[in-house]
């Protein structure tokens, strides 16, 4: 298995060995390994996800990392079929170009473009927009929409080559995509080879800080290796040749940043945001490892009560199923241990239909099944959209049917 995972023993941002372990979550199989019934009996074997803090610069990382053709050979996540993601990229196209006021006809570069939602918002807007994203077959499938994307790993090689064939770009965008990569030395430096001189990178990730305070513990699985925070990047930025310059908050994944960096030399300075969000992470302890620790300690915690709960229920035989068929129900499912209680799941992602889930094998059916199958509790693994899951299946909860959200702390919701 040693070519399909590796554990490094250095900080991926400063290089330190100076690291300790954060917190734990209970191994699990590839998260979005969501597979087809004719792939029922190949094993999916378990990797760990073992949180560790660098007690040097403060990056929050996983040491153990999965090949990346391993995570993305068979990628099924399109941006498109998440909750309002739609909206939310629209809403970041006119910010970023409001920011940066590039001019018109200017480049526009993702990284991790996926099926070009984002991209598509900057055309819209009289950018010249360029995909690259490893994933080939999602790749093709945006070309073929309209948004030109490359189906290969960002490289300084490959920003080489956009930057003869397209020119230098105005803007360079990573959203939820950053905390993905093992060697972000090699990426960034591709960023920086790639801007044009007063050119913005934007980077959007989930922020460690909000994991903790909301206890969106299954945001840290396989893919997501990085957890960042103000304070590491903006001292890795800076060892790059490159400035943070700006620092917003935005309600996604959770709540996340977006950085905005240039080069060092460039015309661009800081906003007062970024010297105000270092300040409160040395308030708040973000990058001290007993954070972490307290943390781990609430996570299981909740586990225990969903447990209980689930078992007291299945013991008196109620039928149970799951709302929600992504990488963080995997994560979730696996570390509070219910797998053995869910009967089934539902989502509303097509592409998970007629799937069954990383190792347990559950099968997923789309959510009318709710009103079909008529399951007595259905516990909602997409637990951030609990509310509109609700609103949007009274019609289960009037038949009697009743939703368990187990997190951030574990409620029932019936007719009632």
């Amino acid at each position: 298995m040693t070519d399909i995972i590796h554990r490094r023993n250095t900080c991926r941002l400063c290089g330190s060995r100076n690291l300790e372990i954060g917190f734990q979550l209970a191994p699990s199989p590839i998260g979005d390994a969501y597979v087809t019934a004719d792939q029922l009996s190949a094993t999916q074997p378990l990797f760990p996800i073992d949180q560790f803090i660098c007690r040097d610069c403060g990056l929050a990382q996983l040491l153990d990392v999965i090949a990346p053709d391993v995570l993305y050979g068979d990628y099924i996540y399109v941006t498109s079929s998440s909750l309002g993601l739609n909206d939310h990229f629209r809403q970041y196209a006119d910010s970023v170009l409001a920011s940066a006021q590039p001019v018109s006809g200017a480049l526009v570069v993702d990284i991790g473009s996926n099926d070009g939602t984002l991209l598509r918002a900057f055309k819209e807007r009289g950018l010249r927009v360029l995909g690259v994203e490893p994933a080939e077959h999602i790749a093709r499938a945006a070309t073929a929409a309209g948004i030109e994307t490359i189906g290969r790993y960002f490289t300084p090689e490959l920003a080489r080559e956009i930057r003869e064939s397209h020119g230098p770009a105005a803007i360079i965008t990573a959203n939820n995509v950053f905390a993905n990569v093992d060697d972000l030395h090699s990426m960034t430096q591709g960023i920086h080879d790639l801007l044009a001189p007063d050119g913005v990178f934007v980077c959007e990730s989930y922020y460690v800080a909000d994991v903790v305070k909301n206890m969106v513990f299954d945001f840290v699985y396989h893919e997501h290796i990085s957890s960042f925070a103000v304070t590491p990047l903006h001292s890795f930025f800076e060892r790059m040749g490159m400035r943070l310059i700006d620092v917003t908050r935005v309600p996604t994944k959770g709540g996340s940043l977006r950085y905005t960096v240039g080069l060092a030399d460039g015309p661009r300075q800081p906003t007062p945001a970024v010297a105000a969000m270092l300040a409160e992470e040395r308030r708040e302890g973000v990058c001290d490892p007993q954070t972490y620790h307290a943390f781990s300690a609430r996570i299981d915690a909740l586990r225990d009560q969903t447990v209980e709960l689930l078992r007291g229920l299945k013991n008196a035989g109620r039928s149970i199923a799951g709302f929600g068929a992504s990488i963080t129900a995997t994560t979730l499912i696996y570390h509070f241990g219910i797998g053995e209680f869910l009967d089934y799941l539902v989502d509303d992602n097509p592409a998970k239909q007629g799937r069954f889930s990383p190792g347990l094998h559950l099968p997923v059916y789309p959510a009318s099944a709710l009103a079909e199958r008529k399951p007595d509790e259905t516990v909602i693994l997409a637990w951030r959209y609990a509310d509109p899951i609700i609103r949007n299946h009274v019609g289960y909860l009037a038949g009697g049917g009743r939703f368990i959200v187990p997190v951030p702390e574990v409620r029932i919701i019936d007719k009632a």
